[in-house]
């Protein structure tokens, strides 16, 4: 149930379009995400225009996140979805399938995310990371024998990237379920192939 409509595009301040170039941070680390041919997202960025202060400020944190993080791509988005599943954040987990599939992370992976961390799939330092995830969304932080297999395949920026994605994406799973915040039907199209 939606209980505030984002904006169409047309319906933005002004003030949005400059908070859409803070996404790309000063340093970038990753080459930008593809979008050709990939859904826009436009309706959490909707949601976001009534604010364009916050979604300044939330866009730099997430240029960095997901551009000139320390993590890989597939490390970042093997932590996002698995917020997602944790937050049941429909919106959340179906923008970062398809971003998924473009970072190497196959389709028995993606599945296997909402299995969790001690799934056969995963290698040590990927069952960490999923479980990096549990940990700090269920006991806000992360366990003994969880940061001993972190601190031996990651360093302390990569640490420190991960608990932050995985804050930044809890915080907009909260936004998008309280929001009601409809999936586009265009990621809705392009997941089931159409």
């Amino acid at each position: 149930m939606t209980r505030v409509d984002p904006l169409h595009p047309k319906q933005w301040p002004p003030q949005m379009r400059d908070a859409l170039t803070a996404m790309n941070p000063p340093v970038r680390r990753h080459p930008p995400l593809p979008t050709e041919g990939r859904p826009k997202g436009i309706n959490v960025l909707g949601a976001l225009a009534y604010h364009p202060e916050l979604a300044k400020a939330f866009f730099t944190f997430n240029g960095h996140l997901l551009s000139a993080t320390s993590l890989t791509p597939r490390q970042r988005e093997l932590l996002i979805l698995r917020t997602a599943v944790l937050r049941q954040s429909e919106y959340e987990w179906a923008q970062h399938v398809v971003i998924a599939g473009d970072v190497g992370i196959s389709r028995a992976e993606v599945a296997q995310i909402a299995w969790g961390p001690d799934s056969t799939l995963w290698s040590d330092a990927d069952a960490a990371l999923l479980r990096t995830a549990d940990e700090l969304v269920t006991q806000g932080v992360i366990g003994d024998a969880t940061w001993a297999t972190l601190n031996a395949h990651l360093s302390t920026p990569q640490i420190l990237d991960a608990i932050f994605t995985v804050g930044a994406y809890e915080t907009l799973g909260w936004m998008l379920r309280s929001f009601g915040v409809a999936l586009d039907d265009d990621v809705r199209a392009h997941l089931s192939g159409s």
